[in-house]
Formats: structure tokens, sequence, C-alpha cells
């Protein structure tokens, strides 16, 4: 009888030791540092469709975790193997498995930012705006097919390029395609305040056509204090409904942006938009247009000009003129110098074959 107490004893002591390694190994899992230990904090990416297994798989490629097994099961127990929330994460510097897990989970994604300036056709929009995302350039531009083939707004193939407005924004590296564009065209509301609405109506121009005109007034000069005098140019064309013959509109239509001077050839192209044949605005922007040309348009200069002409100091400003006499003389002066320019280099040339 007297061994009794001793198997309990041993009992006792067997279980205690068990139950303090559960513990002391429960308390490693939950509180002891596993994500980065002793190393910088690092993003780390779940892309669409990713399982359980791809995750663990990317944790240890990556070198992200210390023990894979503690990880793992304890991501089990938090059911987290079964609701992976694809996005950016920023997993930080000696962080537990609890912490690492709860962030994963609760899907606390990184904002990423997408930017996209100076586009000028929309087969270009696709690579600048998926850049930081996890949208493919294919899977963005078969999104803009359905939009353009359903929406609401009147937005077709020729115009949804003035949808997108040249800016900064912050959206999760997850967000969807279709998620996108319906933020564009939020961005795009939101920019249409009453006041720009209420001015495009004074103009009487809708807003895709202010940002028709825009594209134009942007592709004509390189100097943004000069965008309000040339719109005032052109908003004077079209309500005397002469024809605006802008030069840019010509090389969009060749589809040659290469082209540095315009010939009589390029005015004689069959195209909506050779502005020299037909009157009005063309069907849609020539390029993507900046915020400032928009509103250059919108707070157009009033003046009795209709042409203009590069200034003959190659500042990149313009002469502006109402009549065509006067446009005549600006263009010699500009002729004049350009010849001048021409001599001397050439000149130069030679004198540099010399040497």
């Amino acid at each position: 009888m007297a061994d009794v107490p001793k198997k309990k004893l041993a009992l006792f002591l067997i279980l205690s030791t068990l139950t303090i390694t559960f513990i002391f190994y429960g308390y490693q899992i939950y509180f002891t540092p596993n994500i980065l230990v002793d190393r910088d904090d690092r993003v780390f990416i779940i892309r669409s469709g990713t399982t359980f297994r791809k995750v663990l798989e990317d944790l240890g490629k990556g070198n992200f975790v210390n023990d894979m097994v503690s990880f793992s099961f304890l991501a089990r127990l938090s059911n987290y193997d079964k609701n992976i929330i694809p996005g950016k994460y920023t997993l930080r510097r000696n962080m537990t498995n609890k912490e690492a897990i709860e962030v994963l989970k609760a899907g606390k994604r990184m904002a990423v930012k997408v930017t996209f300036t100076h586009v000028r056709l929309l087969d270009d929009l696709a690579e600048k705006i998926t850049r930081n995302i996890g949208v493919s350039t294919s899977e963005f531009n078969d999104a803009l097919d359905d939009f353009i083939s359903d929406n609401e707004e009147g937005f077709n193939r020729e115009n949804v390029i003035g949808m997108f407005l040249p800016n900064t924004y912050q959206v999760y590296y997850n967000v969807l395609p279709d998620e996108l564009i319906e933020r564009m065209l939020l961005e795009y509301k939101k920019f249409w305040t009453e006041e720009r609405l209420e001015k495009a109506k004074a103009i009487g121009l809708s807003p895709k056509e202010v940002s028709t005109l825009a594209s134009i007034v942007q592709a004509e000069s390189v100097k943004a204090d000069e965008a309000p005098i040339i719109a005032g140019l052109y908003l004077n064309r079209l309500k005397k409904d002469i024809p605006l013959q802008a030069d840019p509109t010509l090389v969009f239509a060749v589809g040659d942006f290469t082209i540095k001077r315009v010939l009589n050839e390029h005015k004689e192209i069959d195209s909506p938009y050779n502005t020299y044949k037909h009157t009005g605005l063309p069907p849609g922007p020539i390029n993507m247009p900046l915020i400032s040309s928009i509103d250059g348009v919108l707070n157009y200069q009033k003046h009795n000009y209709l042409y203009m002409c590069a200034k003959e100091d190659f500042s990149g400003y313009h002469n502006f003129a109402a009549t065509l006499d006067e446009h005549n003389r600006n263009a010699r002066k500009y002729q004049s110098a350009l010849s001048i320019e021409i001599k001397k280099g050439e000149a130069l040339r030679r004198s540099e074959q010399k040497k």
C-alpha cells in the first residue's frame, strides 16, 4: 500500500512538469518575439487567391518567422487559416506570433500610393495606375472596358481618360480593378464641385468638354500661366464657330508624337480630331489634362485674341493676336528668329567639324 502514495507523487510530478512545460511553451507561442527577430520592419505581401499554405511558404522563404511550427499552430488555433485577406502588410521587428496574426487576420493592410501624371493615351494609363498595386494591366483594362460599356455617366472610349484626374491617391494594395475605377469616378465627382459646374455652365461647356479643351490648352504650352489666355482664345473661336486649328490635335490624329512641326499634309488627314477641317471640339481629350489645365479653362481670361504664335525669344511663351494681319507679323518675327538660330547651329556644327 505504501507504493500508492509514491505512484500518486510520481503522477503529480509528471503532470506538473507537463503543465509547466505546456504553460511555458504556450507563453512562448503567444508572447515571445518570433517575427523578424532583431531585424528591421518589412513589408509582407499576400496576393489575391493565396492559400494558408502559400502564406506559410512565403513567410518562411522571406525569413519573416523564426519558429514556423509555433506560428502555424497559433494561426490555425485562431482560425486565420480559414480567412486569408490579401493585402500589403507591415510586419515589425520582434513581433510575437499573436501580434502578427492579429495584423494579418484583421486585414490591417498598408495603404499604397497610386500616382499617374502626364498620361498621353488611354493605353498608357494601365501601366502607371497599377504600378504599386496587386492589379495587372490586363485586369485593369478589362474592368475599364466593362465600365465604358455600361456606365451611366456618359463616358466612352474617346472621353473616359478625362475621368482620371492626375494626382496621388491612397488605396489598398489588394484593391479590385472595378473598385479602383469606381474610386476614380468618385474623385472625379468630388472635383466637380458646384462652383466648377457653374463656371462650366457659364462658358457653355459640359465637364467632359472642359476636359477636352483643357487637354488642347495643355498641349499648346508648357507655361501654366498661359493656360487661361489660350483657353480664352479657343473659347473665342468656339463662339464664332471658327475651327480651332490646334496643331496638337493633328499630332494626336496622326498618332506620331515625334512630329515637331505640323505640315500642310497633316492638315488634310481625315479624322474627327482634325481641328483644321472640323469646327468645335474633338470627340475627347488628346491627353490626360492636369487639374491646373482644367481650372485654366474654367477661369479663362477674357480678351479678343483669335491667334497665337510662339515668341521669337524661344522662351516657350506665345504672342497673341486679335487679327490675322497681326498674327502674320508675329509669325514672320518667329520665322526670322528661327532662321537665324538654324544658321547659327549650322555654323557651329561646321566649326566643330573643322577641329
